[in-house]
């Protein structure tokens, strides 16, 4: 049976079950195994074992049974004695009924006699405490302090309860009978209220801050309450400020008092208010007084530094005041507090800020032409002189001379980065400084004198010079530095862009001065817009002036009519050479001093005018077959340069212009052919044959029959 029970062991499997009973069978495991497999032997095994499982089943279904029995009669006895602890539970709650009903009854009759006890010791107090304050009243009637609470130091707390009390009392007492005792009770009074300030004024040097805490509760009703505060307060700062820097020197006392006031007074917000209030009052406001006074009339400069400095420490201070529990509306108290001490310097700072950086930008302004030895033209007068040169600059009439400036721009980035450096501290400032509804009004005005000395007295003063040395365009060898004044300008003008979104948008971006801003800014960028296009457009006019004087001097009637048709050596000619390394070099100045479509934009104006001299130029000879030949090659370089312009107008202007000069070379006979190719079969006819008429053979071969 011990080795079917651990047959049965768990998991119980019935497969695996007989696989073990078969295996421990001799001669039940399989054929190829040690002993030979002996089906009889197995079966009468399994007989057996079945047997044995039969009796073991008996056995434990007899257990079984008996278990039963077993639980029913003990769950019967359990639950007789559930029965008896019902009954003797119910019994007990009856009892403790009855107990909390006597409980109450005596409660009632306790708290009655407590109220008659109370209602005739309440009296009797009151009887004893007047007593014994008549006892008192009647030693100063006297004018002998006999009792001991008078005369023992130890007792001053007793002493000053009494004294508290008499002081009272004698407040409502005739002063025609009772001026004396009143007077010498008022004398006891504040001999007692002066020793308890000097014990607070001890304890607080020794450290005792329990001691301090009892006389500070003695005080607190004695009228000199306020004067022990002050008191408190003051010793607090002694020593307090012993390095240069008050704000922190401050921060940290503060912080030191605030951890002790609550364990000395009663109400330690209005403690720490009194403190903070008596700081800013007295050691922020004189320090304030003493940087700023020293420097407003003499140095305007560090004043207003010395302004923003102050102002901005003193306001971080309060934040971070802000910390302690200073009363329900700390916010507003410390603003006062800190609009106390600067009042007088606000009112008259967006003043002082415009007339310092109007003179500080003036001075920049004077001294970088000072340095340069120019004496500033006046602009916008109305002398006749002035009228001319207004006239000249928008037109190309030759009415005088040039202005001669020698190549000087007049514009300098260091003087700009100057002027914004200025205003970008003023716009700190008055973003600091002003009051918020001011504050877009304030930047506004600021902006306004950036314009006035960057664009106009700068920049616009640099373009109108600028344009009085552009020379007509007839003239020879001309300097055309504009396009340098422009490429500068471009450059000032982004750094201007950038300080108006970086440091004045955000002040004015939710207030209708936002409007005003803009607007300003348009017009600014359309007057200098309306000269630099004037100044480009009559530039142009220089370079393409000079590029005809070129081909004035350098082109020869004979380039085109060779004497010696057979020998021509060369490829093209002198003048289509210098021609095309000046345009090379004004194209490369183009895209040095432009940036973005601008450059297309005028590479393109450029390039049409360029192929407009080279079309009338070539109009203006007539060719042999040899010098035909000459043309082509000169168009081609022409052609070479009008590449370096990366505009596909003027490199299409030129492909057409090649193909035209081919009316020059090809044979009579092809003409019609040629005319109708791609390039040429959308120009006009009369284009056409002005080109054709320039060949020497036109009217001796008579090539009109052939043309039309």
């Amino acid at each position: 049976m011990a080795t079917t029970a651990q047959l049965f062991e768990e998991p119980f499997d019935a497969d695996e079950y007989i696989e073990r009973l078969a295996w421990r069978t001799p001669g039940g495991g399989s054929k190829g195994g040690a002993e030979a497999f002996d089906p009889k032997r197995l079966l009468e095994e399994f007989e057996n074992h079945i047997e044995e499982l039969k009796q073991l089943d008996e056995k434990i279904q007899r257990r079984v049974e008996k278990l039963e029995h077993q639980c029913h009669r003990e769950a019967k006895e359990f639950a007789h004695k559930v029965q008896d602890l019902q009954r003797s539970n119910q019994v007990a709650f009856q009892h403790f009924q009855e107990l909390d009903e006597h409980i109450s009854y005596v409660a009632t009759k306790v708290c009655h006699l407590g109220d008659q006890l109370e209602g005739v010791n309440t009296p009797r107090q009151r009887a004893v405490e007047a007593q014994r304050l008549m006892t008192y009243f009647n030693e100063f009637l006297d004018g002998e302090l006999r009792s001991d609470v008078f005369n023992n130091p130890e007792k001053i707390k007793e002493a000053a309860d009494i004294i508290q009390k008499l002081h009272l009392i004698a407040q409502e007492l005739p002063f025609d009978r009772f001026a004396d005792v009143k007077a010498k009770i008022a004398s006891k009074y504040h001999d007692l209220e002066r020793q308890l300030i000097q014990e607070f004024t001890a304890a607080q040097r020794r450290g005792e801050i329990g001691r301090m805490r009892e006389v500070a509760a003695v005080l607190l009703h004695f009228k000199g309450y306020a004067h022990c505060v002050d008191v408190y307060i003051k010793q607090c700062q002694e020593g307090a400020y012993m390095r240069s820097d008050v704000f922190e020197d401050t921060a940290l006392l503060c912080q030191r008092v605030n951890a002790q006031v609550g364990e000395v007074f009663q109400s330690p917000e209005t403690v720490m208010a009194k403190l903070i209030q008596n700081i800013f009052e007295n050691k922020l406001q004189a320090h304030v007084k003493e940087k700023l006074d020293e420097t407003r009339h003499s140095d305007v400069e560090q004043y207003l530094k010395n302004l923003y400095d102050l102002y901005t420490r003193t306001t971080a201070l309060a934040a971070k005041l802000t910390e302690f529990n200073l009363g329900s509306d700390k916010h507003t108290f410390l603003s006062k507090l800190i609009k106390n001490i600067f009042s007088t310097y606000l009112e008259s700072y967006i003043e002082m800020e415009k007339d310092y950086l109007r003179t500080r930008s003036s001075m920049i302004l004077q001294r970088y032409y000072d340095s340069k030895n120019h004496q500033k033209r006046p602009l916008g007068g109305g002398s006749i002189q002035e009228l001319k040169e207004r006239i000249r600059q928008r037109t190309n009439l030759p009415l005088g001379p040039s202005l001669d400036t020698h190549g000087e721009t007049f514009l300098s980035q260091e003087v700009v980065v100057n002027l914004l450096q200025e205003t970008r501290h003023a716009f700190e400032r008055c973003n600091r400084l002003s009051d918020p509804s001011d504050l877009p009004k304030n930047a506004f005005s600021i902006f306004l004198l950036l314009v006035e000395h960057l664009c106009v007295d700068h920049i616009d003063y640099a373009l109108e010079i600028g344009l009085s040395a552009i020379p007509s365009a007839d003239a020879k060898n001309a300097n055309l530095y504009f396009l340098d004044v422009v490429q500068q300008a471009n450059t000032i003008f982004h750094l201007f862009d950038k300080q108006f979104n970086d440091h004045l948008m955000p002040l004015i971006s939710s207030s209708p001065k936002l409007t005003e801003c803009l607007h300003k800014k348009k017009e600014v960028i359309e007057q200098m817009e309306v000269k630099l296009d004037t100044g480009i457009d009559r530039t142009l006019n220089c370079m393409v002036g000079q590029m005809k004087h070129i081909l004035a001097t350098e082109q020869k009637k004979t380039d085109f009519r060779p004497e010696d048709e057979n020998n021509v050596m060369i490829q093209y000619t002198a003048a289509c050479s210098k021609v095309c390394a000046y345009v090379s070099r004004q194209v490369e100045r183009v895209r040095k001093s432009m940036d973005g479509k601008n450059v297309d934009t005028v590479l393109t104006e450029l390039g049409v005018r360029f192929h407009r001299l080279i079309h009338e130029h070539l109009q203006q000879y007539s060719y042999s077959s040899m010098g035909g030949m000459l043309a082509i090659c000169d168009v081609a370089e022409y052609r070479k340069s009008a590449k370096d312009f990366r505009v596909p107008l003027v490199l299409q202007l030129f492909d057409t212009l090649h193909a035209l000069c081919n009316l020059l070379v090809v044979a009579p006979d092809n003409l019609k052919q040629v005319c109708s190719g791609e390039q040429l079969t959308n120009l006009d006819r009369n284009l056409l044959h002005a080109f054709v008429q320039l060949r020497v053979d036109y009217r001796q071969a008579r090539l009109g029959r052939h043309f039309s």
